[in-house]
């Protein structure tokens, strides 16, 4: 597992950057793979953000941004950890009620 530290001050790059290292590990095109993107709560609180990729067959790749460790954590479609990125900087959460797809 290869381990980064990035910045993203935007949720908006934060976001990017999950899509195209999920749309990497399995070789799919990023403008043809949906990013979607769900808060994590702990509580009443948001504490992350999970994001998702839906490739064909079934294929779905995701990553988990815990907002409270300043890491994202990549995972395959086999639910085995293949990245992980440490943030020096992150972005602010706001609070967003449902699921929503980004790209």
């Amino acid at each position: 597992m290869s381990l980064a530290v990035i910045a993203c001050a935007a949720l908006e790059d934060l976001a990017a950057l999950v899509h195209q290292v999920l749309c990497d590990k399995d070789s799919l095109d990023p403008t043809q793979a949906a990013l979607f993107r769900t808060p994590l709560r702990k509580g009443s609180r948001v504490c992350g953000m999970m994001f998702h990729v839906k490739g064909p067959h079934l294929l779905q790749t995701s990553a988990v941004w815990s907002a409270d460790d300043d890491r994202v954590i990549f995972y395959d479609s086999s639910g085995i950890r293949f990245h992980e990125v440490r943030l020096s900087e992150a972005p602010e959460l706001s609070e967003p009620s449902v699921e929503e797809r980004v790209a």
